[in-house]
């Protein structure tokens, strides 16, 4: 499992200097990336460094567990009950229609939700510092981390596990 860890630097140059020096610690490139106000991302970051500002993902992976978990729950019941006459396929089905309804529901809810990053930074993003973002094992973040705090680029209090990455 990969652990994020966020670093917060005053400019694109550090940030530029911050990726490398994870990169050259053995953090892959796809698992690192930035955040930054709306106005330095449109004019200097490339859109592939940038990381998605909003908990579409995990809100998926959320409504269809709990939808899924909804309508097995429901599923069951309706198998016990004589009269309603559902079998084990139709609560299989109900599950999966569950699973279904409850991600559709997830995503359009995670879509306007900022990412946990991003809420919890709000104020260093605001002031215009960019935000640079490793996701890596134990034993890389340790090298990388060290690396990084090299640069100018200061980290911030914010170790989660991940597992989207």
């Amino acid at each position: 499992m990969k652990t994020r860890h966020v670093f917060s630097a005053p400019d694109l140059s550090v940030a530029r200097t911050a990726m490398q020096a994870a990169r050259d610690a053995g953090i892959d490139d796809r698992d690192v990336s930035l955040i930054a106000r709306e106005d330095i991302e449109l004019q200097r970051i490339p859109d592939h460094l940038m990381q998605g500002r909003n908990d579409f993902y995990p809100a998926a992976l959320r409504g269809g567990a709990c939808g899924g978990g909804t309508g097995l729950l429901l599923g069951l019941i309706a198998v016990i009950v004589p009269p309603l006459g559902v079998t084990l396929a139709g609560a299989a089905a109900m599950t999966v229609a569950g699973a279904v309804f409850g991600c559709w529901i997830g995503e359009l809810v995670g879509f306007e939700v900022p990412d946990a990053v991003s809420r919890k930074f709000k104020a260093e993003i605001a002031a215009g510092r960019i935000l640079v973002v490793i996701d890596g094992s134990r034993e890389q973040l340790a090298t990388a981390t060290a690396a990084i705090a090299h640069t100018g680029a200061t980290p911030l209090l914010f170790h989660v596990h991940t597992a989207l990455t």
